[in-house]
């Protein structure tokens, strides 16, 4: 069985959209990580969220209920690992995120196949145009930067992420490999990741230090919904990764791509966020 994880704050509104739509996904398992208050007006979203999560019906549902704020990167860190140390596998969203009906099948799928082959470490549910190669015939692709948007991985892949983001980065350059690879952004996050509570680029770094590949489909599976004031990590320039309309999502490979980095990721991530090429 592989569970969904999803990751929630104080914004009901947005999380009863994400659950609407995990509801149609066939989903065999919920686990959702509420945190706790930042302050006394966290109060009645906080257990808003905590009251809907309670509610859930449609499948076994697991709602950890955390006594003190985390922030969202110490939250995922800890709820990754508390998931993965009980299931092989697993698939993560936060409460902002919406999926289109087939994604936890599609996801799922992939988990199963590449489960053993060690050149794949994660897979994902979301892309977006300005990253995304062209002529990919509705076939998904590699790409060797990982993702936090609608992802899954494995324990085995999980391994080693408790350290902290400079570690993981400065490994990969004591290895010889390039920090910068997918932009000059990544050692500036990765140098801010312990004041701003960030987790995602110590992910992206532990890709670049086993050589590790991200699956994305062909065009995106979800969309991130959560671009108000509210949000603690997605600042407004960040907009400009919103989705077009989404089409349906594809259908599941009849035969999954050989795990190859396709030849245009690097240059779409540094085209992407303005680097030279």
């Amino acid at each position: 069985m592989i569970p969904v994880a999803v990751f929630a704050f104080r914004r009901p509104d947005l999380l009863e959209q994400t659950l609407a739509a995990l509801r149609e996904q066939d989903v065999p398992q919920l686990i959702a990580f509420s945190d706790g208050p930042r302050e006394r007006s966290d109060d009645g979203p906080v257990e808003d969220v905590r009251r809907m999560l309670r509610s859930v019906r449609w499948c076994p549902v697991e709602v950890v209920e955390r006594p003190v704020n985390l922030g969202l990167g110490r939250s995922v860190r800890d709820g990754v690992s508390n998931v993965l140390a009980r299931h092989a596998a697993a698939i993560f969203l936060e409460d902002d995120l919406v999926c289109q009906p087939g994604t936890y099948g599609y996801l799922a799928a992939a988990l199963r196949y590449y489960a053993r082959d060690r050149r794949v470490l994660s897979v994902t549910g979301w892309t977006h145009p300005r990253i995304t190669p062209d002529g990919l015939g509705g076939r998904p692709y590699f790409d060797g930067k990982g993702e936090c948007w609608i992802w899954g991985t494995w324990r085995r892949a999980w391994h080693g992420m408790e350290r902290p983001a400079t570690d993981i980065m400065r490994a990969c350059a004591d290895r010889g490999i390039d920090v910068e690879r997918y932009g000059t952004d990544m050692p500036k996050m990765a140098a801010e990741a312990a004041r701003r509570n960030l987790w995602a680029i110590g992910w992206w770094y532990q890709h670049l230090l086993t050589g590790g590949l991200c699956l994305r489909p062909p065009h995106s599976l979800g969309e991130h919904i959560g671009w108000d004031p509210r949000a603690t990590t997605t600042l407004p320039e960040m907009a400009v990764w919103r989705n077009p309309p989404l089409p349906p999502s594809p259908p599941i490979p009849d035969s999954w791509p050989e795990p190859v980095e396709h030849p245009d990721c690097v240059r779409l991530w540094r085209t992407a966020i303005g680097d030279p090429v």
